[in-house]
């Protein structure tokens, strides 16, 4: 099989395996084809969480994606890849001081606050430093509207200050005088495939953003109205229809901009963006049976991609996967599938990448690759369980590869471990 005119084969005879294979152009596509469709007042920002590679964020921006990050790395990524501070808002549950200072030194567009707590530690910074910085307030939205995979709201979560809190919190304005409260910031569900409930969130987001202007006092500059726009993995799902999505949104967002001509209106998105443009590719290194099943053991799986073995989800089901070599052609005839369990190289019986998936009669040696995994891999694995450490990453654009991440080396991963001394004296001791 190939990418843009390129073998998996030679890639990964180049670069090794496993990896993690991005499509530039599939990237680009995405991103350019949500902004095509979407009404043009709602700006698309990327959530780096779900991919936080530099250069995939690079692609996505250069097609007109802001940056949602939620670390200081995720941060320097952002501006690194050339977004500029107005284009970035930061938010998470458990910020730093170190993090919320980068913030207030970088100059970003917002931080989003997830509690009053941390409101009131932000007014203390950005008073210290004599500088005004506009604020989100995550809503936790009283209610939950069905649809999404992951349901984000209606439940006590250490996300967001609860809506019921928000409304009664009275005049916010007067309160924070360097914290400036001036939007809102609601996230209803992931993995959406229903336009109609991305509609609904939409209007509860946006009828939610003007009772809490009209209950604090607060300005109206943005609101983020989450986003959670999946794509299909499994079987019985399809993606969603970008036109019946703009069918839904757009009326909404025409409606809001008029009567609020001032407010910026912020979309997030992560995996719709990523997850399309990503195959995760392994060799098979051994094949057996054990009491009449067939397994492939291979040189990657979970502690790379904890996303395909169902996180959040209590049902194991398979990602798209197929052979990659250069006689994958002929071999993944449908009439050649088998049943295999694709396990990795983990003293984990949980190291269960595919179980019972169709492909073909299997060998030491194949490659295979495990489709719609740009998003929420390595960032969301953990790489270190026996030391393996992360895999390379290779972006593919206009027909060239490019390495983007070096997989890590034995050398990398002893180099920051260090070796006690005991003949040392000059280390805090106990009494």
């Amino acid at each position: 099989m190939k990418i843009q005119g390129i073998e998996y084969e030679d890639l990964a005879e180049r670069y090794g395996t496993p990896s993690y294979v991005y499509d530039g152009n599939v990237l680009a596509g995405t991103i350019t084809e949500l902004c095509e469709v979407l009404h043009p007042a709602l700006e698309v920002f990327f959530s780096l969480k779900s991919n936080p590679n530099i250069s995939v964020f690079r692609v996505l921006h250069q097609g007109g994606a802001r940056a949602e990050v939620s670390s200081l790395v995720e941060l320097r990524t952002a501006l690194e890849a050339g977004a500029a501070p107005g284009d970035i808002i930061f938010l998470g549950p458990g910020k730093s001081e170190e993090e919320l200072v980068a913030c207030l030194e970088a100059g970003i567009y917002a931080v989003v606050v997830e509690s009053f707590d941390e409101l009131d530690r932000l007014e203390k910074l950005a008073e210290a430093r004599n500088v005004r910085q506009r604020v989100l307030l995550r809503v936790n939205p009283a209610v939950a509207i069905s649809g999404s995979r992951l349901t984000m709201g209606g439940k006590p979560r250490q996300f967001g200050i609860d809506e019921e809190q928000v409304l009664g919190a009275g005049d916010l304005p007067s309160r924070y005088q360097y914290a400036d409260v001036a939007g809102i910031h609601v996230y209803m569900g992931t993995r959406i495939l229903d336009p109609e409930v991305l509609g609904k969130n939409t209007r509860y987001v946006f009828e939610l953003a003007d009772r809490v202007v009209r209950h604090t006092g607060i300005r109206l500059d943005a609101v983020d109205i989450g986003g959670g726009m999946g794509v299909a993995y499994f079987e019985g799902e399809s993606d969603l229809d970008l036109t019946e999505v703009a069918k839904e949104l757009n009326p909404l967002i025409e409606e809001f901009a008029v009567g609020h001509p001032g407010t910026r209106l912020i979309l997030e998105s992560g995996r719709f963006l990523a997850a399309r443009a990503g195959v995760y590719v392994l060799r098979v290194r051994y094949t057996k049976q054990s009491m009449g099943e067939s397994f492939a053991v291979a040189d990657g799986g979970t502690h790379h991609h904890m996303a395909a073995v169902g996180i959040g989800s209590f049902v194991k089901r398979n990602f798209p996967s197929v052979l990659l070599g250069k006689d994958s052609a002929d071999r993944n005839a449908p009439d050649a599938a088998g049943r295999w369990t694709v396990t990795g190289p983990l003293c984990t019986p949980n190291d269960t990448l595919l179980k019972q998936v169709g492909l073909p009669a299997l060998e030491a040696g194949d490659l295979l690759g495990v489709e719609r995994s740009g998003a929420y891999g390595p960032s969301a694995s953990p790489g270190l369980f026996l030391s393996h450490g992360y895999p390379a990453e290779v972006l593919v654009m206009d027909g060239v590869a490019h390495l983007v991440r070096s997989r890590d080396e034995p050398d990398d991963l002893l180099r920051k471990q260090h070796l006690f001394d005991q003949t040392r004296t000059d280390d805090l001791q106990g009494s």
